[in-house]
């Protein structure tokens, strides 16, 4: 298993759209994808629990990731979670 804590720099915070991107990426790796945020603990291929976070933006997020490609999931997710969107 590996983790690591990134910080959303979207000035609009993880909304609809990022959250939407981040999910199909997820799903995209054979691996268990779990994100923390303000000690809730959700499945990170999950649009739904993803949303009920509410990441806002500057807040730390932690991936925890376990399984096939969790290395390669942890970089790529992490780059989506620390992109500014528009």
């Amino acid at each position: 298993m590996v983790s690591q804590t990134f910080t959303i720099l979207n000035p609009t915070g993880f909304h609809v759209r990022p959250t939407k991107t981040f999910v199909q990426t997820a799903s995209a790796f054979p691996c268990k994808i779990n994100v923390i945020n303000k000690g809730k603990k959700v499945n990170g291929k999950s649009s739904l629990s993803m949303l009920t976070l509410g990441i806002a933006a500057n807040e730390e997020v932690t991936l925890e990731i376990d399984g096939e490609q969790e290395q390669q999931a942890l970089e790529t997710l992490g780059k989506l979670l620390t992109e500014i969107h528009e």
